[in-house]
């Protein structure tokens, strides 16, 4: 995993050097271990590399093919780059190194942009064609990896963080109104391929996208599983499901240690992670090393599930490794955390994974996480809800569900010209629920939920936070033929067993009952949910400063009333409404947006 950066010129320009320079730089805890820069006519790429498959200078980046003329520089891990590697040899290739990296190169020489096809992993590349002056971006289908855009009339810049391209210069950081719109309504969630900022997009996952010389473009989604039950799965039972689900876990999380380094596991104690350890165990992995994190508790409010990681690393006897982070560290670690997010992200474990990020970090390269069950497998406390309704009601229920806010409420927050004109939140869902391939309600919020808002919170919260410490993250939970049987699966067995039903079923042949039927663990940081002092003082730091008043984006008689009782002020959804506006003024000042 690494970070990469680049531009075309569209204008018969060189590109500028300086700028790729910069950009690159700026991503180095992204890739501590390696620099790379390659320019040739319009085209420049920056990369930063971490070594985790093949730890020579042969796997650096970028890397080119002269005899093909194709230069790429690449992002994420090829789980399968071995198997691909065969099958190319198979067809007269031959490579010069062992990395994943050149596996995709050669591939994209013999598949064109198909070759995203055959890829299984977590990924985000750049594709120089020498011969034609095309450039071409790909991303994983499920947008583990990210891939920042900034495009002018002259020119389109790339990078793996959107500080990165700010480094670059030359970014409209005007607010976006509709993005904001999303911010404020979605929990924090601006989906693809809008940002905050104006001047700055993302290449939406599952996509390639062709750039020519003269700026055209066109994207292709490559994938989209269908939210439908399937004829192959017909008379299949609630054990045979089960069996399936554990039989597809197993595979993603053995596609996962394919590492020249050793791999860890970030273990909470809930049923996600504690499947991956006990995955890892039964296929004969000795001595793990396992990490958890938890927090001081605050008004009452407990603030760690040691109880239950714990219980799991001793019954899988793991090299268990537990961080307890005292409240006075959080203030410290909520500007640290808050410099790493490429974008706003308000939920409170984004400190939990960046401090833990940095203890785990001083012990391995790679860890398995456990994101991405509870969208999948309808584990939230919502999906039942949605169950309930027929699909042309759909859009209507899970607002009212899942909303923070109604776009009327946003009129009373916001300045007027920030106002985005029409309800761009509501707008979102319907256009991501409305199309074929959803049999039920259900079926379209999961749909919704997995490759729209998932990737814009808790996949995009794991990365940043854990590649801030050169720290690899890897989620089977996302492996791609997983999400696609889970997205067959009859609704009532996922909400069986009050969500999640036939993961559970799955669980009871490899885990304790005590794990798999706790009740469902968030993972609040009290200091920051319950406002600590030193936190409070934080924010009205942030909210007083100079350019949060020139910039003006919320009513100065709402900000009063939240600041009057920080705690108090909630959400549709719970959310302290203090922290979603101060977390967007701290991620702006922090990146010198004025």
């Amino acid at each position: 995993m690494c970070g990469l950066t680049g531009e075309i010129r569209f204008d018969g320009g060189r590109p500028d050097l300086a700028a790729v320079e910069r950009m690159t730089d700026r991503l180095a805890a992204r890739g501590p271990d390696g620099r790379g820069l390659w320019s040739q006519g319009a085209v420049a790429f920056g990369h930063r590399r971490l070594k985790i498959i093949d730890l020579s200078e042969r796997g650096a980046q970028p890397m080119t093919d002269a005899e093909s003329g194709l230069t790429v520089a690449f992002n994420g891990c090829v789980y399968n780059y071995r198997e691909l590697r065969q099958e190319l040899e198979g067809l007269g290739h031959r490579f010069f190194s062992t990395s994943d990296t050149e596996v995709l190169l050669r591939a994209y020489r013999q598949w064109g942009t198909a070759c995203v096809e055959r890829l299984f992993g977590m990924f985000a590349f750049a594709v120089a064609e020498l011969d034609t002056g095309r450039l071409v971006l790909g991303r994983d289908r499920l947008g583990i990896k990210p891939l920042y855009l900034a495009r002018r009339a002259d020119r389109l810049r790339f990078a793996s963080s959107l500080p990165a391209l700010l480094a670059g210069g030359g970014v409209d950081t005007s607010i976006d109104p509709a993005a904001l719109h999303q911010y404020l309504t979605l929990h924090g969630t601006v989906a693809a391929p809008r940002t905050v900022l104006t001047g700055v997009r993302k290449l939406p996952p599952a996509t390639v996208r062709v750039v020519q010389p003269d700026g055209g473009q066109h994207d292709e989604c490559y994938w989209q599983p269908s939210y439908s039950r399937r004829p192959e799965h017909a008379g299949m039972d609630a054990a045979d499901w089960s069996d399936a689900v554990l039989d597809a876990l197993r595979t993603a999380v053995r596609r996962r240690t394919v590492a020249d380094v050793p791999v860890g596991v970030l273990l909470s104690g809930g049923l996600d992670s504690s499947l991956i350890v006990a995955l890892l165990a039964e296929a004969g992995q000795d001595d793990q090393a396992t990490f958890s994190v938890g927090f001081e508790a605050e008004r009452g409010e407990q603030g760690d599930e040691f109880m239950y990681s714990d219980l799991v690393a001793r019954e899988f006897a793991t090299d268990h490794h537990q961080i307890m982070v005292p409240s006075d560290r959080v203030r410290g670690a909520l500007d640290r955390a808050v410099a790493a997010m490429s974008e706003p992200m308000v939920s409170h474990d984004v400190v939990a994974f960046h401090l833990l990020s940095e203890q785990v970090s001083k012990h391995v390269t790679v860890v398995q996480s456990g994101q991405g069950a509870d969208e999948i497998f309808a584990g939230y406390r919502w999906h039942p809800d949605l169950a309930a309704v027929s699909r042309e009601r759909e859009p209507e229920t899970f607002a009212k569900v899942f909303f923070d806010r109604s776009h009327a409420e946003l009129a009373r927050i916001l300045q007027p010209e920030l106002l985005a004109d029409h309800d761009a939140s509501s707008e979102l869902v319907r256009a991501h629920m409305a199309p074929a391939g959803a049999e039920t309600a259900l079926d379209a919020a999961i749909r919704l939920d997995t490759h729209v808002l998932m990737v814009d919170d808790p996949v995009k919260r794991v990365d940043n936070m854990t590649m801030d410490w050169g720290l690899e993250a890897r989620v089977p939970f996302l492996d791609h033929e997983l999400v696609e049987l889970a997205a067959a699966c009859p609704p009532q067995l996922k909400l069986a067993q009050g969500g999640k039903g036939v993961l559970k079923d799955a669980a009871r042949k490899l885990l304790p009952h005590e794990v798999i039927d706790r009740p469902k663990g968030y993972f609040p940081v009290p200091a920051i949910r319950r406002m600590a002092p030193p936190v409070l003082a934080r924010i009205q730091q942030a909210l007083a400063a100079p350019e949060a008043r020139s910039r003006g984006i919320f009513r100065e008689a709402y900000l009063a009333e939240l600041l009057a009782a920080p705690d108090t002020h909630r959400t549709a959804r719970g959310a302290n409404a203090l922290w979603q506006v101060a977390l967007l003024e701290m991620w702006l000042q922090s990146h010198g947006i004025g």
